[in-house]
């Protein structure tokens, strides 16, 4: 089993739900009393938070390519950023460590891609949903990436921050969601991403009318199958 290393704390709310993901289909996969061989380091998300607003993001790149080399040093065999928005800087991070990246868009991209889908829907921080560093890998796979518009996409990121990422699951705002998905789906959309790692936290399949891609979800099983020496997967 290749040691995981969790790279978390972009809130904390969704790096516990990676730990009992990874360690859930580890258990379905092996059985018995099998968990995750994991090392997690958290970092503190108000300073990265502050990088991000401020546009400086090569500072925030900093704090986690450090984290990422103290998880090698470790022991960790491969790295998981458990944040679609701090994706923006994983060619950054890279620059400091000798272990790969499991990047969570081209885990996505290949999950949606499986299911013959071609208009999709995005959701998550602003950064994620007005940026290329994240719709780039997926419209280079054939993709048509559809966002909410500018009203709707403050809002979500509004409830990210000040709500998914304090633990606070709301009923309105989880109405609202489901709201802005049907607008999607009006639009054309096939399929909706969950592109923020909180947001499946408030957000589940039984409740919505179209396929959800889960990221974290997605991401977590990916990083069982490569722990478990199965081969990663890759975008054509």
């Amino acid at each position: 089993m290749k040691r995981i290393g969790l790279l978390g704390g972009m809130s904390w709310e969704s790096t516990s739900e990676y730990y009992r993901l990874i360690n859930q289909e580890i258990q379905r996969r092996l059985g018995g009393l099998h968990s995750a061989e994991c090392l997690l380091i958290s970092v503190n998300f108000a300073e990265i938070e502050r990088y991000q607003s401020l546009n400086e993001w090569e500072k925030a790149a900093e704090i986690l390519g450090d984290a990422a080399m103290r998880l090698e040093m470790a022991g960790a065999e491969f790295i998981v950023i458990c944040s679609n928005t701090m994706h923006k800087v994983a060619q950054e991070v890279e620059k400091f460590i000798r272990i790969p990246i499991l990047h969570i868009a081209e885990a996505t991209v290949t999950r949606i891609k499986q299911q013959d889908i071609e208009n999709i829907g995005l959701l998550g921080t602003e950064y994620t949903m007005e940026q290329d560093f994240y719709k780039a890998i997926l419209e280079s796979q054939g993709l048509r990436i559809m966002t909410p518009g500018q009203t709707d996409r403050e809002k979500i990121n509004q409830i990210i921050f000040e709500q998914l990422c304090l633990g606070q699951l709301l009923p309105e705002s989880r109405a609202f969601f489901h709201e802005v998905i049907e607008k999607l789906k009006e639009q054309g959309a096939e399929g909706i991403i969950l592109g923020c790692t909180e947001i499946g936290l408030l957000v589940k399949q039984e409740k919505v009318c179209l396929p959800v891609f889960d990221t974290t979800s997605i991401h977590a099983v990916e990083a069982v199958k490569i722990s478990l020496g199965e081969e990663a997967t890759k975008i054509e």
